[in-house]
């Protein structure tokens, strides 16, 4: 070795020691979940996991997989000609987004535990003649920013209201002329006593609080915190062409990057615009963070069509083209336990100058077990496959794959580079803990962003959905930049949780058949472990495996077999099969069927899944649970209901008041996979749990005067998963002392570590 590189490496030694780390604790309880309204107010608690909540998004999509009616007006069923219902949920939850295209389907009747309010937008009146500065109806149970229209939108009614309900919510269009509309719900395991408030009965009384509106009302200004005990780093450095250069290490831990901001001079835009960045956490062997600047912090370009200084204003993100500066800040809360490396990554072939950064912390005070990774993954979707849906995050591929437990929290995503949108046809279609049913199924990409009608072609920007950049067509670009469409949505009361996998897709175009080059950032809060354990599967119609379970049914049909699809959209493209039937034995019964599941004793409530023929419409039925021991007490344990089924109603008349129709549709999609929480009372403790399924008709027709056809509850497969705590292991030791920031040897004389930059400043809050 060089003799001054070896005197190097000895000082080295000498002066540079890893920081004394704070004790891991990990604990027994979950933490709490900020629920409904609390969700914003207490938006720093995001990486916080949410054990024991399930997020679903139900939609009027084509149930036959197609693009019919730009997936508007499939109800599950019609109560009468002006009460179209889309959404039917049981259980103890909260509707926490609702979008609908203008104001068609209004008036909506939102019956909250049996109690029918009437919601509508100000176009409702005369729909023919719309009028900009629409607004929602009670306006002051639907303020600004939590609900938006149109006029704002660009084509959407948008509602972030949280509509908390205790046994039951159902949602009604009065109009079918276009009815589409997506939807986000919560549910929550019964007696987890982890909630930040009690779930009450939404009110049109129950109006938002001023906190929370004037909070979204700052989107696009720095929401960290400063103060005592907050510590910001900041420099100045320039990058030659290429470079990767380490902008801070830091091993003061545990603690939360608050802030994390960037700027160049309005002349260098262009360059970081094709710059990386990268965030490595705790010492692993690949970055949580790896995506080009500009899509990672909300926009597939850094040019704004309309001269907009805020390209992107959102909560989280926001990007700001200054006449001196562009400024770039992130303000997604990105706990560590032990360190933090921050980098930047040049583009091959132009240097990056008077880039200016600046990174903030506070302490992490809490269990190492209750908060999870900030995780920014991209996607590079050249060249879509016909048929099947692009894939933005497989999280058993990613980071070394396996089981994570997190929730996903959002997309940005490039969907043309040439100024063409009718690729955003394409539903999204989320997975999550195995399920082949997708828990989230929405109406097209605009909507999933916040807009309606390709966004009429405009840009917008919302605190958590828009469409920042993009020109209407390419003959109307007025560069190449300009034909880069994007689009963001951010998920904070409405986030998603998982407890072992998920995987986010996105179809391209209305039959995945774009050609489009997309680009995708999924942002997810991630533990590499799973906090949803599997503990046992029984296979109804498998006599051995019934006798396993101590299966009875007095009522149950005999052994059925099926061959059908599960909701993966079309099923052919041209000759080709896309997805081909699978089949499966189970049974169907009318009245009591009892079995045995095998649990994990640690756990904190637990999820069934029930694998179903979804040819049964509006399955219902009473659980009720029991210990092993001869003759204990059943004990109720809540209504497992599962709304609609394979067959829909389908009526979009061609005028804004044209008259109901009742135009039946049946799907070759009759699998389902169906969940049900468990209360954790009725199940911790115990390593095998009785079951007992009371089902009961509930005799919706279709529509008035349609036969009500055969009623049952539909058992192929039941699968238990137990809520368990994860554990945190201590991490591995990382290089650097306290704050200060060290690039790792790769551009200094001997490749050694070296201070990062000249100008380098680190303030210590008092």
């Amino acid at each position: 070795m060089h003799p001054r590189r070896l005197m190097l490496l000895l000082l080295l030694c000498l002066t540079v020691r890893p920081a004394a780390a704070a004790p891991l604790v990990n604990a027994k309880e979950p933490p709490v979940i900020p629920v409904g309204i609390d969700a914003y107010r207490q938006w720093d608690r995001w990486p916080y996991l949410r054990l024991g909540m399930r997020a679903y998004m139900r939609s009027t999509y084509d149930r036959r997989g197609g693009n019919e009616g730009a997936d508007a007006s499939h109800f599950l069923y019609q109560t009468a000609d002006d009460r179209n219902v889309t959404l039917s949920v049981m259980g103890e939850g909260a509707l926490v987004f609702a979008r609908y295209n203008h104001w068609h389907g209004s008036p909506w009747h939102y019956t909250v535990d049996g109690r029918d309010t009437v919601v509508r937008e100000t176009s409702t009146g005369d729909p023919e003649h719309p009028t900009a500065g629409s607004r929602f109806l009670p306006e002051a149970a639907f303020p600004n920013p939590l609900a938006w229209t149109w006029s704002d939108t660009k084509g959407a009614d948008l509602s972030w209201v949280p509509i908390p309900f205790q046994r039951s919510l159902t949602m009604a269009y009065e109009r079918t002329h276009y009815g589409t509309g997506y939807y986000i719900y919560d549910l929550f395991t019964p007696g987890m006593g982890n909630l930040s408030r009690p779930l009450g009965a939404w009110t049109p009384q129950d109006a938002p609080p001023a906190d929370v509106l004037s909070l979204l009302r700052r989107s696009g200004t720095d929401l960290a915190p400063r103060g005592p005990g907050v510590t910001t780093l900041g420099g100045a450095i320039s990058l030659r062409p290429g470079e990767r250069r380490v902008l801070v290490a830091i091993t003061k831990a545990p603690a939360t990057i608050c802030a994390l901001k960037l700027s160049v001079p309005a002349s260098r835009t262009r360059a970081l615009e094709r710059c990386w960045l990268r965030i490595t956490w705790d010492g692993a062997r690949e970055p949580s963070v790896a995506a080009p600047v500009p899509l990672l912090f909300g926009a597939g370009a850094l040019y704004s069509r309309d001269g907009r200084a805020d390209l992107v204003k959102a909560l989280p993100v926001n990007v700001r083209l200054d006449p001196d500066r562009t400024r770039l800040a992130m303000y997604f809360p990105m706990p560590f336990l032990k360190s933090a490396r921050v980098e930047l990554v040049a583009p091959p072939d132009q240097p990056v100058t008077d880039l200016r950064w600046e990174v903030r912390t506070q302490p992490y005070r809490g269990p190492a077990n209750w908060v999870a990774y900030f995780h920014a993954t991209y996607g590079d979707h050249a060249t879509p496959a016909p048929g099947r849906d692009l894939v933005l995050l497989d999280t058993t591929k990613v980071e070394g794959g396996g089981s994570w437990c997190g929730h996903f929290v959002g997309t940005s995503f490039i969907f043309s580079d040439r100024a063409v949108l009718s690729t955003l046809e394409g539903d999204p279609r989320f997975f999550f803990d195995d399920s082949q049913t997708p828990q989230a199924y929405g109406t097209g990409t605009e909507e999933w962003c916040g807009g309606g009608d390709y966004w009429g072609g405009r840009n917008m920007t919302l605190p958590l959905a828009g469409h920042p950049t993009g020109a209407p067509s390419a003959r109307e670009a007025r560069s190449e930049e300009d034909m880069v469409e994007s689009a963001y949505r951010f998920l904070l009361a409405d986030l998603m949780p998982f407890g072992r996998s998920a995987r986010i897709q996105l179809e391209h175009g209305g039959t995945n058949e774009s050609t489009e080059h997309y680009q995708s950032v999924t942002y997810w809060y991630g533990l590499h472990q799973a906090c949803l354990k599997r503990t046992d599967t029984f296979h109804v119609g498998d006599t051995r495996d019934e006798k396993r379970h101590q299966y009875a049914s007095p009522t149950a049909s005999p052994v059925q077999t099926l061959s059908s699809r599960y909701e993966w959209g079309v099923d052919h493209l041209g000759d080709r099969e896309i997805y081909p039937e699978s089949t499966d034995t189970g049974r169907f019964m009318k009245g009591t069927s009892t079995f045995v599941l095998r649990l994990d004793p640690r756990n904190l409530g637990v999820l069934l899944r029930r694998k179903l023929d979804y040819a049964f419409p509006n399955q219902w039925a009473r659980v009720l649970v029991a210990d092993t021991r001869p003759g204990a007490p059943w004990r109720p344990a809540g209504v497992w209901y599962t709304a609609g089924s394979n067959t829909c109603v389908y009526s979009n008349p061609p005028g804004e008041l044209g008259a109901t129709q009742h135009i039946v549709q049946t799907s070759n999609r009759r699998w389902r996979d169906d969940e049900f929480l468990l209360p954790r009372a009725l199940t911790q403790g115990r390593s095998a749990l009785r079951v007992k399924v009371e089902f009961t008709p509930l005799n919706i027709p279709l529509f008035p005067g349609h036969p009500l056809g055969d009623q049952a509850w539909s058992e192929y497969r039941y699968t238990a998963y137990c809520y368990v705590m994860p554990v945190v292991e201590k991490g591995r030791r990382v290089v650097g002392k306290g704050l200060r920031a060290y690039s790792l040897g790769l551009f200094g004389p001997f490749g050694l570590l070296r201070p990062l930059a000249k100008g380098t400043s680190v303030t210590e809050g008092t």
